[in-house]
C-alpha cells in the first residue's frame, strides 16, 4: 500500500491514496479539514465498523444500521499521542441478538480491525455497545 500527501498551503495538506482517493488534512487543529490525529480516529471508526457489519451480516444477523461513536484521551504535552480510545457502536436492525453483536463488537477491536490491534499496541482501546431499537 503507498500513499502521497503534498503540502498545499498553511497547515493544509492533500493526502492521495494508491486507490486513487483524496483527502484534505489540517494540521492546524483541524480548521480548515480534519486533522491527521481526527483521520485517526474515523479511521479506527471505519475499519472496526466494516468489522461489525460484516460479522453481523456472517451470523445471519438483520443488520439495518451502525454507528461508531469514539471518544479518546491524548496525552498533554507533545507528541500528543492517543492514551485511550473507546469505540460505542449503536447497532440497529431486526431482532439482533445481543450476544451475536457483543461477539462481533469484541472481535473486531480483538481480532480482525487493522486499524485498532495497531493502536492497540500503544494505548487502552475499549468498546461499548447498544442494540438500538
Amino acid at each position: 500500500m503507498n500513499a502521497e500527501v503534498k503540502w498545499i498551503d498553511g497547515f493544509t495538506f492533500l493526502g492521495q491514496s494508491q486507490s486513487g482517493h483524496s483527502v484534505v488534512m489540517d494540521g492546524n487543529g483541524g480548521e480548515k479539514a480534519p486533522s491527521p490525529m481526527e483521520l485517526v480516529l474515523m479511521a479506527a471508526g471505519g475499519c472496526s465498523s466494516v468489522d461489525v457489519v460484516d460479522g453481523l451480516k456472517s451470523a445471519n444477523q438483520a443488520v439495518l444500521g451502525c454507528v461508531a461513536k469514539l471518544s479518546s484521551d491524548r496525552r498533554e504535552t507533545a507528541p500528543k499521542l492517543f492514551t485511550h480510545i473507546n469505540i460505542h457502536f449503536e447497532v440497529s436492525g431486526d431482532n439482533l441478538d445481543p450476544k451475536v453483536v457483543e461477539r462481533v463488537t469484541a472481535d473486531s477491536l480483538q481480532k480482525y480491525c487493522s486499524v485498532c490491534l495497531m493502536l492497540g499496541e500503544g494505548i487502552e482501546m475499549t468498546h461499548s455497545w447498544e442494540v438500538i431499537a
